[in-house]
């Protein structure tokens, strides 16, 4: 069993190491690992985003959407991270959202500002896990998000051809 020293940094790259995600979806910028199940990252997306320049033209925000995703791959990276085995134990499985349980927005998050993930994750079940994060935005919260997310079979969420 491996320990690990308590916090840690990823950056933008050791996550992407660690995630399938790319493109306009990804904008995980850091992660900080508090420990197993205690995370705080940062994500951002750009007014370039061609996410973001559709959604209220003349007045973007970034969409809800974007920020339940972000939560959910920020706490994915983290629990792979700190936990050695957990990689080695669903090498055949990807972690995928399931559920959105509870979704509160607070304040519009606006394009090129920092966003601040304060994640919490509980075990459930042997597959799944239940992620709690407060967002905040220059230390204002901005949503409250509680999701489900499971590690699926790889090839049970491909699509056939």
């Amino acid at each position: 069993m491996e320990i690990k020293d308590y916090p840690f940094t990823l950056d933008r790259l050791a996550i992407e190491c660690l995630l399938p995600h790319r493109g306009p979806i990804f904008a995980c910028e850091k992660l900080v690992v508090h420990g197993p199940r205690s995370f705080t990252g940062t994500a951002r997306w750009s007014s370039d985003n061609a996410l973001i320049q559709g959604h209220f033209p003349g007045y973007p925000i970034v969409p809800g959407v974007l920020l339940i995703e972000a939560a959910t791959q920020l706490a994915g990276a983290g629990l792979v991270s700190a936990d050695a085995g957990l990689k080695s134990r669903f090498e055949d499985r990807i972690g995928v959202l399931a559920a959105v349980q509870r979704c509160s927005f607070k304040a519009p998050i606006l394009p090129d500002q920092d966003v601040v993930f304060e994640i919490r994750c509980r075990t459930v079940g042997k597959t799944a896990v239940q992620v709690t994060a407060q967002t905040l935005v220059n230390g204002t919260e901005a949503a409250q998000l509680e999701t489900l997310m499971v590690y699926a079979q790889r090839l049970s969420i491909r699509r056939e051809s």
